[in-house]
């Protein structure tokens, strides 16, 4: 398989010292490579982070692996023990593939404002445009095609991959990374009632972005209707992903494909949102507080703790029997206090 960029080999004894592990085996060994237990081959690192996935270690034509202190025992191979193999996998992976140098300077095709204000070291790609008044700070890359409103400031060493569209006045921190498609700082969903006319609210605050922030592709994070929308230092966000005007996420939170956050939401530090989860407008989360996929969050969550919600999947058929018994939970629920209030009565007169 081809791989992007080429990889750099280390001796097992260096990936084993960068990752603070254990080594059981011979720390001679050169890794080129990353894989799967399955797929990994002769001069391949894999990892196992499952114990379900034992079994597969048998078998496996990986030079080393990436294992804990509950499962080196049943390694065949090098063993490289660390108490996260995942996250020694992550770091490792970071290592024997770098990402490449890149190139500085402005693309011919790009249309750049004369008091756009760029870093010598930084790369305009093909096709971009960037309007008056912009900052883009050393190192910064900008792909292909993307879109950079006046005012804004993207940060040394950020990425845009490509496609992105960045509105006026957003502020970006550094070493962020915004994947294709995403959009950041489009109007909000502002509008007020006026008989059977939609009248558009002015959206006038910005969209400002930590640094070490992901953003996948295609999400969009709108600009706040007065105060800013914020995204803190660390934020990690999969694609299609809808952040609303005036939402505020706080450091280290990690959300999801196809997340929707309504307006003026504040999510705590260290939160997690999985794939599909909906936060109602206006609501708090507390820091650490962690929601498991398509859950529907319509209250505020003041403590930390894992939060379900939803209906299971089920059979059809059963799934159509419980649907109508849901319309019936108030009513059966009145019938039943009323029991209850009947059979303490009567145990009182006994």
């Amino acid at each position: 398989m081809t791989r992007l960029p080429q990889p750099r080999s280390h001796s097992l004894a260096e990936l084993a010292a960068r990752v603070g592990g254990r080594i059981v085996g011979d720390g001679d060994v050169i890794i080129s490579g990353v894989g799967t237990l399955q797929g990994a081959g002769t001069g391949d690192i894999a990892f196992l982070s499952n114990s379900r996935y034992r079994a597969l270690l048998a078998s496996t034509r990986a030079s080393a692996v990436l294992v804990t202190e509950q499962d080196f025992e049943h390694c065949p191979t090098n063993a490289v023990v660390v108490t996260d193999p995942y996250l020694g996998y992550a770091k490792i992976a970071d290592l024997i593939y770098p990402t490449p140098p890149g190139e500085a300077g402005i693309h011919p095709s790009a249309v750049i404002s004369e008091r756009a204000k760029i870093a010598p070291s930084a790369w305009i790609g093909p096709l971009c445009v960037v309007e008056d008044d912009v900052e883009v700070g050393a190192g910064a890359r900008l792909g292909p095609s993307c879109v950079v409103g006046h005012g804004t400031r993207i940060g040394a060493n950020t990425s845009l991959v490509a496609n992105v569209t960045v509105c006026h006045g957003s502020l970006i921190g550094e070493r962020v990374i915004i994947h294709p498609g995403a959009v950041i700082g489009s109007d909000g969903f502002g509008l007020a009632k006026e008989g059977e006319r939609w009248i558009k609210i002015p959206q006038l605050g910005c969209v400002r972005i930590g640094d070490d922030v992901e953003i996948g592709a295609n999400t969009t994070i709108d600009r706040g209707a007065i105060e800013d929308t914020v995204i803190e230092d660390g934020v990690k966000l999969d694609n299609l992903i809808q952040i609303a005007h005036n939402a505020h996420i706080g450091e280290h939170t990690a959300a999801a494909a196809c997340v929707g956050i309504s307006g003026s939401v504040t999510v705590g530090r260290s939160c997690t949102l999985a794939g599909g989860v909906g936060l109602a407008g206006h609501l708090e989360l507390a820091d650490n507080v962690h929601i498991t996929g398509m859950s529907m969050v319509t209250k505020t969550i003041k403590e930390a703790g894992v939060y379900s919600g939803g209906t299971p999947l089920d059979t059809n058929r059963r799934w159509h029997k419980n649907s109508v018994r849901f319309k019936q939970l108030d009513d059966m629920a009145r019938r039943l206090s009323e029991l209850e209030r009947r059979f303490n009565s009567l145990v009182e007169k006994v």
